[in-house]
């Protein structure tokens, strides 16, 4: 019972001791496979506690003991029932190795290492990866900023916010009721406060109802409505706010080119396509034109499919798959341009630091696949069959006509060349390891 799992990352120890002692650290450290869900980060790690949120209503409450700055934190579960059950402590360690940092997890608890070891493997190469991102950055003229984010509790901002706080940036949410403290404002998005923005550095502008569903008037008036009037409002203030950003980041989508555009290679520079997403998108990158007037560098994010077990498709597909019961869509043969959810934040990032960058950028991986290639590697991932496709006749009845055309059926075989053309490296470019790193399956973890 119990583990220890032991990784060198190539960073001095005080900078990954820092980091775990950041804002955001927990989260960028919780597999999302499981269902663990942070409801309140320690503010120290010498005596606070986090809590997280089990299913059933348990809380996993651990507090922060041993404090030894840069060698070693301890957090012990304390909360009941849970502690009487699963009793669990959890040392940190971090030793200088070469010119590197051996991290040291030791788990005391009756949990088997079976179970411990995939989540394990994944908070180390989380950290890895994170810490070569956030060093990569700085080394291009990242500097610590003031970025104002809208949509900060859904899938991406949650995720975006996390990773620019353990970076060392102060993240403000533009929360649309009561704000909580110094690091929320609350914002109108018919009608932003004029001090809205007042010391940000820059915006990331990511609110807008979801897509998914069937495509009826209240739904279109929804999507389009939650997107083109607050993108102009807040862009304009972003604009005319003197001590305010100089950068405007906008989500965007590759629904720009349209629901099928064949086997055309699509990049930044393509037409737009036709269709109902396609105008809204159009429409909408075409709001952030007002921050652009005004001086501000303003990128618009054409974010593809989102790789992750918390949302989007992967959170669909993945209990059909793991149940046997998943297959390809119709005859498989329409592109996926996706991408992990951990490269979108990177690409994110890199467009408040990077000058360089501007307008449209294609966040996709630079391997988009066909949906049976990637129906295909999800179930070798899983260890399961894909043998039931699924007729075109489910989406329709599940999305209209429509829904089914502009969502599920859709093809668009997009490339990121605006990042390319920058040297820009993604953590994976290719799906199956991806899939592997979000869903705890990397084989090396079984050790």
């Amino acid at each position: 019972m119990g583990l220890t799992y032991s990784s060198v990352v190539g960073h001095p120890r005080p900078e990954v001791f820092a980091w775990h002692e950041r804002p955001g650290a927990v989260l960028r450290l919780t597999p999302p496979w499981t269902p663990l869900r942070v409801v309140r980060e320690a503010s120290t790690l010498a005596g606070g506690a986090a809590v997280l949120r089990l299913p059933l209503g348990l809380r996993w409450v651990a507090r922060h003991t041993g404090y030894e700055p840069p060698e070693r934190f301890v957090d012990e579960l304390v909360s009941a029932p849970l502690r009487w059950v699963v009793p669990w402590r959890h040392t940190h360690e971090f030793d200088e190795e070469g010119g590197g940092t051996r991290v040291t997890d030791t788990v005391d608890t009756r949990v088997p290492e079976a179970l411990l070891r995939p989540m394990f493997a994944y908070r180390h190469r989380q950290l890895g990866l994170d810490l070569a991102a956030q060093a990569t950055a700085r080394n291009a003229g990242d500097w610590p900023k003031v970025v104002a984010v809208t949509g900060s509790r859904g899938l991406v901002g949650s995720a975006l916010v996390s990773f620019l706080t353990t970076a060392g940036h102060r993240v403000i949410r533009l929360v649309r009721g009561a704000p909580h403290g110094p690091d929320e404002r609350r914002w109108d998005p018919r009608s932003p406060a004029d001090d809205l923005l007042r010391g940000v550095d820059a915006v990331i502008h990511l609110a807008g109802a979801s897509i998914a569903g069937r495509f009826t008037d209240a739904h279109r008036a929804a999507v389009r409505g939650s997107r083109t009037g607050p993108t102009t409002a807040i862009a304009a203030l972003a604009g005319r706010t003197a001590d305010g950003p100089r950068v405007f980041v906008s989500a965007s989508a590759i629904g720009y080119y349209g629901p099928d555009r064949g086997d055309e290679v699509l990049t930044e520079t393509s037409a737009p396509g036709d269709g109902f997403l396609a105008d809204v998108v159009r429409d909408w990158e075409r709001a952030t034109a007002v921050a652009a007037e005004a001086g501000l560098r303003v990128v618009t994010v054409r974010t593809g499919l989102v790789q992750s077990p918390r949302g989007g498709t992967l959170r669909l597909f993945y209990p059909l798959f793991a149940a046997g019961l998943g297959g390809r869509l119709g005859d498989g043969r329409m592109w996926q341009s996706w991408i992990g959810i951990d490269d979108l934040v990177d690409v994110y990032h890199r467009a408040l630091y990077d000058e360089r960058l501007s307008g449209p950028v294609n966040a996709v991986a630079p391997t988009p696949v066909r949906n049976a290639d990637y129906t295909a590697t999800l179930a070798t991932v899983l260890r399961r069959p894909a043998l039931l496709p699924v007729p075109d006749l489910g989406p329709r009845l599940l999305l209209g006509q429509e829904g089914a055309d502009e969502l599920a059926q859709a093809s668009q075989r997009v490339s990121p060349e605006a990042l390319l053309a920058l040297g820009h490296r993604f953590r994976h470019p290719t799906l199956e390891p991806v899939l592997r790193h979000l869903l705890g399956r990397d084989p090396r973890a079984r050790g």
